[in-house]
């Protein structure tokens, strides 16, 4: 009798915490880009609603580097509990599998997509002292200066370098590629007059075209922004097959069992639907979505293969 009861203690003391409900701790959010650019700009109010909603906090952590393949491999080793989770982009899952030979991971077959956050149009720039005042003006300038110029972006590879090779690539032109540790440096740089041009998100560059510390030529997208109503898109100006959109959705290592993984996704869907949060991200230009992890999934395949036929073209391999 003494025995059973010992036995019936000690699983009663192991059941609970087996068993216990997801989550029971703090989540990790790795933003694989600098504090201060646009995937960190999504990622920490959506992670603070979402944290709200699932009643424990979600904590971000920027691991940067390498055009964000540094945090989304931290994030496919990690275990698949719902734990850890990673701020996937287009440049992490979308173009990093066709540029770097000895990618650590594979974005399809390394993850569980778990829900695509928002959507952001991305924008064209300039000093405010470059010669060229429209894009016309522009695409003119560089034909007629081959590879005088340098356009800076977020990291080789990234979205804004390829962004932009593909519009080279349409218009001819030519042009050095600056690449840097995330927008923030890269902005900062094309403020201070170091580099002249930058395809940049359009979240991390409106504050400095809205003080006029630079020149909008262009945005992509169907439709003008209404945060930046005066700016054309590339489509009024003669580019319609030309569109660039990033989005930043939350995936997780592969394996994550389905109900925690759907939990999750209904916490963070929710998160960006809520008014508050969603005013903070139309502040900035983005667009919440929130879709479901097949929709994700679905997306993820999409842009790897879209973005196959510019960097086959512009022959570009990262180390």
């Amino acid at each position: 009798m003494i025995r059973k009861t010992c036995v019936a203690l000690a699983l009663a003391a192991v059941l609970p915490a087996a068993h216990a409900e997801f989550p029971d701790r703090p989540i990790t959010l790795i933003v694989p880009f600098p504090a201060g650019g646009p995937t960190d700009i999504v990622g920490r109010p959506a992670a603070a609603k979402a944290g709200e909603i699932l009643g424990q906090q979600i904590v971000v952590e920027n691991r940067t580097g390498a055009s964000g393949t540094i945090g989304m491999a931290a994030t496919a080793r990690a275990k698949p509990d719902g734990y850890t989770v990673g701020l996937a982009t287009v440049s992490t899952h979308g173009t990093a599998p066709h540029l770097f030979p000895n990618l650590s991971y594979d974005p399809v077959k390394d993850f569980t997509p778990v829900s695509n956050l928002v959507t952001s149009p991305n924008i064209l720039s300039v000093n405010p002292k470059y010669p060229a005042k429209t894009l016309a003006e522009f695409v003119t300038h560089v034909r007629a200066n081959p590879s005088k110029d340098g356009y800076a972006n977020a990291g080789a590879g990234g979205i804004n370098d390829l962004g932009m090779i593909w519009f080279l690539q349409i218009t001819g032109g030519k042009m050095n590629s600056i690449s840097y540790r995330g927008s923030a440096p890269a902005l900062t740089d094309t403020v201070g007059g170091v580099v002249p041009v930058i395809f940049d998100n359009f979240p991390s560059s409106l504050p400095y075209i809205k003080s006029q510390h630079l020149r909008a030529l262009a945005i992509t997208g169907p439709a003008r922004n209404p945060r930046l109503p005066d700016v054309p898109t590339f489509a009024e100006q003669g580019y319609k097959d030309y569109d660039v959109t990033a989005w930043y959705g939350v995936v997780a290592p592969a394996g994550l069992p389905d109900a925690v993984r759907d939990k999750l996704a209904q916490a963070f869907a929710q998160a960006v639907r809520d008014p508050a949060t969603a005013a903070k991200m139309e502040e900035t230009g983005a667009f919440p979505l929130g879709n479901t992890p097949a929709e994700f999934a679905e997306q993820i395949r999409t842009e790897r293969d879209r973005w196959k036929a510019v960097i086959d073209k512009a022959q570009i391999k990262l180390q």
